[in-house]
């Protein structure tokens, strides 16, 4: 068995063939990516920052020549003066003033620093604004990192962190540049320079954000390189499931052909079929199934020995009567017996015609009761008067019989769903069995007792007592006190007992640690209805 699970599961070997797969995607993704990026920069070429600014003209002021610096169709620039005075713009929706203060919150030109902006509503219904700056440099020690977090007021007041700029609370328009809404859609940069007159002056340098519609349709215009990658992905997809047909198909058709040869009836075991871990536990889950069919097979042979037994009882307890009827039939029809001593076989044959119509009637009441539309007719009973209506009718025949009968009952109502009529065949059966297989003296129990949910009746006598070797089966048909049936009774009243008491929801078993002073105590469970 170790060595089989040492062999990995399917798990393993889907991730380590998974990997392997995507692996070559990616290699693939690789070199279609490669192609692609190579015809993005040929038909994508951002602005020229850099030739703009190291341009002479940017010094003397000639910045109209400046212009074929603009690539694509959003780049735009704008000048001001020291006092913030809009200069010279490309475009028309440049601010015709922005302070030095407002330009010190752009981005410097050659700086790594992204900044991010937040708008959320406090507990109070005021706004608030957390800007967060991340600074990526390089110091004394290498590349540095810094991030710079600030959470402003609706007033664009500084009530945590800061920026590093020592700004306490700042304006709208600088928080408009700040947080990139100026320009919601293009990336914002700015370079101070001197001109040639000695004046100081900044430069905002604007283009477009990647993701706006001009890189989306250079996009769509290199999408037919990544068809490529069908062709090859198809080539790396086929060889990948020829590999795992071999792993995995091989011990599944044997499975099947396990299913199969047990569909067709025969028993068979699939053993160690080979292939990943949860394959060979299906192979072992199939054995104990193989198992357990065989085992539902066996009981199934023995419930038909059962059923042939259960005729072979029911064909004895019927000819056993018949045959000694026709005999005495036979004789006095053949003139073997005088007319004057024929009334002791009249009274025979009368007293098993009688025995024979009892047999019949609890073999019609045995199949009533075991058929599947049995239904009782139940209603809300006082229990302990019903038991106590009951006793009171028997109370003769249990005294004639030479009984003597203890009783138990609450004094107070304890309600129970009762068919009236069937619980009574269940006292009656109860009480015949005791009546029938002990001597003259004994004592017979009714004990009612109530539980938080249930009613227990707990019928007993101190009489002889149920044989051990019957007490696991009484409850079964035809089972009798003898093994050769030549007691009286069917033996159907306690497997009628026991189906009736399952009808009304509760059973009846056989007590097999009698309380002191009883021989055999038969216990009744019945759910209790409140009220």
């Amino acid at each position: 068995m170790k060595n089989r699970r040492e062999r990995g599961g399917l798990f393993g070997l889907l991730a380590r063939n998974y990997l392997l797969f995507t692996l070559v995607l990616l290699l693939l993704a690789g070199g279609v990516f490669a192609l692609w990026n190579a015809w993005l920069l040929n038909v994508y070429q951002p602005a020229d920052w850099p030739g703009l600014l190291g341009d002479h003209a940017l010094n003397e002021g000639s910045y109209e020549r400046l212009r074929h610096y603009l690539k694509g169709a959003g780049d735009a620039f704008a000048v001001y003066g020291a006092d913030g005075r809009l200069v010279y713009a490309t475009e028309e929706n440049f601010d015709p003033h922005c302070p030095p203060e407002v330009l010190e919150t752009v981005v410097p030109y050659g700086s790594s620093v992204e900044t991010q902006a937040f708008e959320k509503l406090a507990e109070d219904g005021s706004r608030r604004f957390l800007v967060i700056r991340h600074f990526y440099g390089e110091g004394a020690d290498g590349q540095e990192e810094r991030v710079d977090a600030a959470l402003l007021d609706q007033e664009y007041r500084v009530i945590f962190g800061g920026l590093g700029d020592g700004r306490s609370r700042y304006t709208p328009e600088e928080y408009a540049y700040l947080s990139g809404r100026r320009f919601p859609e293009d990336q914002l940069i700015r370079a101070e320079f001197t001109d040639t007159q000695g004046e100081r002056r900044t430069i905002l340098m604007r283009e477009k954000r990647m993701g706006t519609e001009e890189s989306y349709q250079s996009y769509l215009a290199a999408r037919w390189i990544w068809l490529l990658f069908l062709p090859l992905y198809l080539a790396a997809a086929g060889a990948f499931i020829v590999w795992m047909r071999r792993k995995i198909g091989r011990p599944l058709r044997r499975l099947n052909e396990a299913v199969e040869a047990q569909a067709r009836g025969q028993m068979v075991r699939v053993g160690d079929c080979g292939g990943p871990r949860e394959i060979r536990q299906i192979g072992e889950s199939f054995d104990r199934f193989a198992d357990r069919l065989a085992e539902s097979e066996g009981e199934r042979k023995r419930l038909d020995e059962g059923r042939q037994k259960l005729i072979a009882d029911i064909s004895h307890d019927l000819k056993t009567p018949i045959t000694v009827i026709a005999g005495y039939v036979d004789a006095i029809c053949d003139g073997k017996v005088p007319p004057g001593e024929q009334e002791p076989y009249l009274r025979a044959i009368q007293s098993r015609a009688q025995g024979l119509t009892e047999l019949i009637n609890a073999f019609h009441e045995y199949s009533k009761v075991e058929h599947p539309q049995f239904v009782l007719q139940l209603e809300r009973t006082d229990l302990c008067e019903y038991l106590r209506a009951y006793l009171a009718g028997k109370y003769d025949e249990i005294d004639l019989a030479g009984f003597t009968l203890e009783i138990s009952i609450p004094e107070r109502a304890v309600f129970c769903a009762l068919d009236r009529m069937q619980f009574r065949r269940v006292l009656d059966n109860l009480l015949s069995n005791a009546l029938r297989h002990n001597r003259l003296g004994t004592i017979l129990f009714f004990e009612l007792t109530q539980e938080e949910k249930t009613v227990l009746l707990r019928v007993g006598d101190n009489g002889d007592g149920i044989p051990p070797e019957r007490a696991q089966t009484i409850f079964e048909p035809f089972v009798v006190g003898s093994e050769a049936r030549s007691g009286k009774g069917s033996g159907l009243g306690l497997a009628i007992t026991r189906r009736v008491m399952e009808g009304h929801g509760g059973e009846i078993r056989l007590e097999p640690h009698p309380r002191p002073g009883r021989s055999t105590e038969f216990v009744l469970t019945l759910p209790r209805m409140e009220g």
